[in-house]
């Protein structure tokens, strides 16, 4: 299924559930946030990761140029960034973003306070079976390949949603998750943003919270280090 689909900001108008009871509801921000995240999110990735060109990263590409990911592209153990940005361990990233960007360190936090906001504090990926761990509680399922959607942003920026159909596991386990990570084909993921939940078109209609997940590897310092070389 390879769809090209084109969203405007100004048709966000309703949050997506994060994970059924007793996982806590995803957050939804207003159409300005979603117009940012398409705007200054996609320019704090425009770089160069491997073969991967500058333009893709900044959502510059022809829809030719899309190919189908496996789910092994993000396979690992990966822990949330909002932790790292509630503790102040990205106080420093943010006052960088504000030296090159349009927003005060405190505006940029609040920003990203609504797009890292999860109650998952880490993801691990074994093969296609993905566990989504809360705490001391963890929800899992076998996911397998449900195609692409290319988004179409009222910045005009563009991006590629990789996703993935729960085919069994938890009841609790959403039906449905959706990758972004700047990439439009095969490679290995440095990082990404993940959308779950049990309706397809609403998680392409979410655009303010992207929750984003570093290797569990990275010390909170090596994670705020690579976001300062972005």
């Amino acid at each position: 299924m390879k769809n090209h689909v084109t969203r405007t900001a100004c048709l966000i108008t309703a949050g997506v559930l994060l994970m059924a009871a007793p996982l806590a509801a995803q957050q939804s921000g207003t159409a300005e946030a979603a117009h940012d995240h398409a705007h200054d999110h996609a320019n704090d990735h425009a770089h160069d990761h491997g073969h991967v060109s500058e333009d893709i990263r900044k959502g510059i590409f022809e829809d030719a140029q899309v190919q189908d990911r496996p789910l092994s592209d993000w396979e690992g153990n990966w822990q949330s960034v909002f932790p790292l940005l509630q503790d102040g361990t990205l106080d420093e990233v943010m006052e960088h973003k504000a030296e090159h960007g349009a927003k005060t360190a405190e505006e940029y936090r609040a920003y990203y306070q609504i797009g890292y906001r999860t109650d998952v504090d880490r993801i691990t990926i074994d093969g296609s079976r993905v566990t989504f761990h809360q705490g001391d509680q963890a929800l899992a399922g076998t996911y397998e390949p449900d195609g692409y959607e290319v988004l179409t942003y009222e910045s005009g920026n563009r991006g590629v949603r990789f996703i993935f159909e729960k085919t069994e596991g938890d009841d609790a386990a959403p039906d449905f998750i959706q990758f972004s990570d700047h990439g439009i084909f095969p490679e290995k993921a440095g990082h990404y943003h993940l959308y779950w939940g049990d309706d397809r078109a609403a998680l392409l209609a979410e655009v303010t919270n992207w929750p984003t997940y570093y290797p569990s590897s990275m010390t909170a310092a090596e994670v705020a280090e690579e976001m300062l070389a972005h």
